[in-house]
């Protein structure tokens, strides 16, 4: 038998997180585990790109709407969005920077915790729907 890990609720925002950024397309997005960091400042940091300003915006936007809509949940701080180059959510346990690319490519802010456990956001596998059998042995 098979134990289920029970997830914690930055894990469980983490990804939450991840289906916002993929729902616009953000750009190579990971999820950075800062947990068994020395004096991490949160316990996650995801990062992405877009190739635009109005991509990083609508990245942004869509995070924050997608954690609003699951969890009930507002950015506690946010910074960025003057220029769109870099912007950072932050979600206190988990914090969001949305890169432009060049940006992304310059801060190269992966590589500064290349200790942690790093890993590419993708996509849920879709949910298999159960067909309902009736009495005479057909489905609904």
């Amino acid at each position: 038998m098979a134990i289920k890990k029970v997830k914690t609720a930055s894990e469980m925002l983490a990804e939450i997180i991840s289906v916002g950024i993929l729902e616009k397309k953000g750009e190579k997005a990971v999820k950075i585990d800062l947990r068994k960091m020395k004096n991490a400042v949160a316990d996650f940091f995801i990062v992405c790109h877009g190739f635009s300003r109005a991509q990083v915006e609508a990245i942004a936007d869509s995070v924050q709407l997608e954690v609003k809509k699951s969890v009930g949940q507002n950015v506690w701080k946010k910074e960025g969005f003057e220029n769109a180059e870099w912007v950072l959510l932050d979600y206190v346990d988990v914090v969001v920077h949305i890169f432009q690319e060049d940006a992304r490519k310059f801060y190269r802010l992966e590589d500064l915790w290349a200790d942690a456990e790093i890993t590419e956001c993708k996509p849920a596998p879709p949910v298999k729907k159960r067909t309902k059998k009736t009495s005479e042995g057909t489905t609904d």
